[in-house]
């Protein structure tokens, strides 16, 4: 399988993620330059943290015009998998590929630390090696993780199913003290009602062998090899 990985200016977890999915997964990455205007032949795009643009405006906003994004939605609205990580999460809200915005953290503070995820939705193309309700761990490092939607919104997100995972306690608790940057609902990452499109907070590619602390993350790229296997079966 062949990840496309988009690289911007301030892109600093491309290399992460090619690590992760060429090196211990076993796949093929390549790079996508911000000014390209296809994705060219690639199986999933993955978009990856950083900070695009140096966040000028806001997180991910510039990045969201970028040639390439045209490229990435058409991408997606044929049915392609895409995963948008930390600044690509915001990225993709920013491009109206996902619904919400990402807020500065509730502290005011950049956070960085290990944190402890509920999956809420085992039924997409990055959860399917996940058990429902599995506690796992990723790291986050983020300034402006504070994701938000009207309580209308994050109601119906509850309802399509479109929440995937949630910052929890290490007993799969939901408390305001698990919730390191105040999103709504201690939502952590959300897809799109068709569920292609991913976006999350945490680095699943810094989280994908036992020496960075937890390889709960790798399978999420995983999950993405096995759904576009099944789909050239």
């Amino acid at each position: 399988m062949k990840f496309g990985i988009v690289v911007f200016p301030g892109s600093n977890c491309d290399r992460d993620c090619h690590y992760a999915v060429q090196e211990v997964l076993g796949g093929e990455a390549s790079w996508i330059w911000h000014g390209e205007r296809s994705v060219g032949a690639v199986d999933a795009v993955i978009l990856p943290g950083g900070f695009s643009y140096g966040d000028y405006l806001r997180a991910g906003a510039i990045a969201s015009s970028s040639p390439v994004m045209d490229a990435v939605a058409s991408f997606a609205e044929r049915g392609g998998i895409v995963i948008g990580i930390c600044n690509g999460f915001q990225i993709l809200c920013e491009a109206g590929l996902l619904p919400g915005v990402l807020l500065p953290n509730n502290s005011v503070q950049f956070r960085c630390e290990q944190t402890t995820l509920l999956v809420t939705n085992i039924n997409t193309p990055f959860t399917e090696l996940y058990y429902r309700e599995e506690v796992i761990r990723m790291p986050i490092a983020h300034g402006m993780g504070n994701y938000f939607v009207p309580e209308e919104a994050a109601n119906q997100l509850e309802e399509k199913h479109q929440v995937v995972f949630r910052y929890v306690n290490e007993k799969g608790e939901t408390t305001p003290e698990s919730n390191p940057n105040g999103s709504v609902q201690n939502i952590a990452g959300v897809c799109n009602e068709r569920g292609n499109v991913l976006g999350l907070m945490p680095h699943p590619e810094r989280a994908c062998e036992e020496w960075m602390g937890s390889d709960d993350g790798l399978r999420i790229f995983a999950s993405m090899s096995r759904a576009l296997g099944s789909r050239r079966k």
